[in-house]
């Protein structure tokens, strides 16, 4: 019965973690973040996203030490996101006011990679992490390529709560970045190993705090 419990409870804090990871998502700065900054600032969000999609993955996958369950963790963010885009939908904002970001097919490398190397942490953390800040940005720019005019549904459906500092601007391409996927993957490949690191670690000390 007790080991039922454990798992039906970390489980469930699965649920409960990704489900906040992507109300961050959604909410960040009083706004959404996504359709309206990720072209204005596509490598700022493409390293939060691959960061926060990382530290959680890799923290419950070696949790429960089976692969998969970093493409769990994604899944569940991805529902929840479709959920959110639909409740503005029936708010009457238009289709593409949402764009949900791709976080499965990173969090699928991160889990192949743990697999590959037979449950192996430390390449889970180093190759994992590499491979996930290497290809959201990649699975991101792909996604937002299919949304129909995301600067128009950023300046046309403005929030007024906004501060000025967080209007969205013009991408100015080749002024500050020529490639905003190629920075955004290389900023990313090498922040995301410390973050997973962090998450290992944050695993570790679950452990002795549950056996406390």
């Amino acid at each position: 019965l007790m080991v039922w419990l454990r798992r039906t409870t970390h489980y469930l804090f699965i649920v409960v973690v990704a489900v906040n990871s992507t109300l961050l998502t959604i909410n960040a700065g009083d706004y959404i973040f996504y359709t309206d900054w990720a072209w204005t600032s596509f490598v700022v969000f493409s390293i939060s996203q691959s960061t926060m999609l990382v530290v959680g993955a890799i923290y419950y996958m070696l949790f429960t030490g089976v692969p998969g369950t970093a493409t769990y963790y994604a899944t569940i963010m991805t529902i929840y996101t479709w959920v959110a885009k639909g409740a503005w939908f029936a708010l009457g904002y238009p289709y593409d006011f949402i764009a949900v970001p791709v976080w499965i097919p990173s969090a699928m490398l991160l889990d192949l990679t743990y697999w590959a190397t037979r449950r192996n942490k430390h390449a889970a953390i180093i190759i994992g992490g590499t491979l996930v800040g290497l290809s959201l940005p990649l699975f991101n720019m792909i996604n937002l390529l299919l949304v129909r005019d995301p600067l128009e549904m950023a300046f046309k459906y403005p929030r007024p709560t906004l501060p000025p500092y967080m209007t969205p601007i013009e991408p100015q391409v080749g002024k500050f970045y020529n490639s905003p996927v190629a920075l955004g993957s290389g900023a990313g490949a090498v922040l995301n190993v410390p973050i997973a690191a962090l998450g290992a670690k944050l695993n570790t000390w679950t452990y002795r705090w549950m056996a406390a």
